[in-house]
């Protein structure tokens, strides 16, 4: 089943986003949050393959992205603003319920999303970047705190750096960082998330042919979108870290308690983050509804995207085995 493009006005933006499967559907929707750097593309295989087990299914371009509007105070792109456009994405879609699914960037907006509006999002599922209840440092002053200054977070703080990196030559970029931060990069001592060059792209590899996950139609998507829309959107999402933890103050601690579900590629760098293990570890308190926590071996970050069929068999099974 193919995807179809619409757009809407959810939370004062203009959204384009992607649906599939019938609308006239039993079970919930199922809205699917995409990150850095991406479009609802992204969920092409899940779009397809969810659908055609019976759910109306919807890919946002996230706010910043794409053919949605990207507004231009780096403030407007906090944790209360993209769970906002969510939220108001399943209204705008005639729905008062939703499963929501993130991977990357859009995990944290799908785990926030269940924490703050139950009510809405009656169950969640993230990929890559596990759940963690607001604490008490933010991650940039965790990183200053550990001496480490040569972070990609870091790096992206100051507006138009990396902005301008990414330009000079956007499919190249897009190649370097997808292949480099997936599972079939094999020189370990190649990534982005230290940058002992002090550019972004230094410490990538340019593959000699894509992985066997991406086409060359596939970059040509990303490259167009990019290409018309700029970087500059999806990287003020993390020039809000300081002020999504000041806004996160009143959930400090709490867990999400609806059904959820974790899925990562055992190749993830987000896995070998300070804190991750620690996350992870924590998912009894943290997520006392989780029906599963999945490390796909041989993965890497892309994982919806590098082990399409498993995640998509993780994720109908989720979805099925959810209350009526």
């Amino acid at each position: 089943m193919s995807a179809t493009l619409k757009t809407t006005s959810a939370n004062t933006l203009h959204m384009r986003y992607a649906e599939a499967g019938p609308m006239d559907h039993g079970g919930p929707l199922v809205l699917f949050c995409h990150g850095w750097p991406e479009s609802w593309y992204s969920w092409r295989h899940q779009l397809a393959a969810v659908s055609a087990a019976g759910f109306r299914c919807v890919a946002p371009d996230m706010r910043g992205y794409g053919g949605t509007e990207a507004p231009e105070p780096i403030e407007h792109y906090t944790l209360h603003h993209l769970v906002g456009d969510m939220a108001e994405l399943v209204k705008a879609l005639g729905e008062t319920q939703a499963v929501i699914v993130g991977h990357d960037w859009g995990a944290p907006v799908a785990w926030h999303a269940a924490l703050w509006r139950p009510d809405l999002f009656i169950a969640v599922c993230g990929m890559s970047v596990p759940y963690a209840p607001p604490g008490y440092v933010d991650i940039l002053t965790a990183l200053e705190k550990l001496g480490i200054k040569d972070f990609y977070l870091q790096y992206f703080q100051k507006p138009g750096v990396a902005e301008a990196e990414l330009q000079q030559d956007i499919r190249g970029a897009l190649r370097r960082l997808y292949f480099t931060a997936s599972g079939d990069l094999e020189d370990k001592g190649k990534g982005f998330g230290r940058l002992p060059t002090g550019t972004l792209l230094g410490n990538t590899v340019d593959p000699p042919a894509l992985p066997k996950w991406l086409t060359e139609a596939d970059l040509d998507h990303y490259t167009a979108e990019f290409a018309r829309t700029g970087f500059r959107g999806g990287l003020n999402w993390y020039r809000n870290l300081r002020r999504n933890w000041e806004l996160g103050g009143a959930w400090r601690g709490q867990p999400i308690r609806q059904p959820s579900l974790f899925i990562a590629g055992a190749k993830d760098g987000v896995l070998r983050f300070p804190a991750a293990q620690s996350q992870l570890d924590a998912f009894p308190k943290t997520l006392p509804g989780l029906r599963g926590s999945h490390i796909l071996d041989g993965a890497g970050h892309w994982v919806q995207q590098e082990r399409a069929d498993a995640v998509n068999r993780l994720l109908i099974d989720f979805l099925k085995g959810l209350p009526a």
